[in-house]
């Protein structure tokens, strides 16, 4: 059976790599974090690889319909591209999403659509994007949250959501450090 990897590096770099290159640098370091934590992650290692890589897809300008890019990916996923709904449910709910649509109005839309993966997945792909600046190289979460309440202004939606979202961005970020540090501890 083939890696859902090997399909979802190509479809990501299709939409992002030319008209986002820095959002493309983005998605390559988020899985690279992903890869980091794999230990933790058995099984589900190559489906959270995969859903990092494509998490912002729903940025690129073909893509984007409502505003919102988890919505915008996860739609395409599911629409156009016949993912994996495992992968498609991450992509919507990637990064405390659920937050950032109440704020827009839209939660419903969102959890009436996708319903979420289990917490320790949701938590992984937060802790891989939190990690990751907007270039694709490793951060902190308390860096990465104060950059995008810059960049975005503090008065703006984005710069409102994402201090909202800082308890559970840090909570997430300790949770996942806490499952790396026990297996890291158990005995071979």
């Amino acid at each position: 059976m083939p890696k859902l990897t090997e399909w979802a590096y190509p479809l990501a770099e299709s939409l992002l790599a030319e008209p986002l290159p820095r959002r493309w640098k983005h998605c390559l370091g988020v899985a690279e974090r992903a890869r980091t934590i794999a230990l933790v992650l058995g099984q589900d290692a190559d489906l959270l690889e995969a859903a990092a890589v494509l998490h912002d897809i729903g940025y690129a300008p073909d893509l984007a319909k409502t505003g919102f890019h988890p919505l915008d990916g996860a739609r395409y996923l599911r629409d156009v591209a016949s993912a994996d709904e495992r992968v498609i449910n991450l992509v919507a709910h990637h990064s405390c999403a659920w937050m950032e649509a109440d704020a827009r109005g839209m939660r419903e839309e969102l959890e009436g659509e996708f319903p979420r993966e289990s917490a320790h997945l949701n938590d992984a792909l937060c802790y891989c994007d939190m990690n990751t600046t907007p270039d694709g190289t490793s951060t902190n979460p308390i860096d990465r949250i104060n950059e995008i309440a810059g960049r975005y202004g503090p008065d703006s939606l984005i710069g409102q959501f994402i201090r909202r979202a800082e308890p559970e961005i840090l909570a997430c970020t300790s949770r996942v450090l806490e499952r790396v540090a026990t297996v890291k501890r158990q005995p071979m």
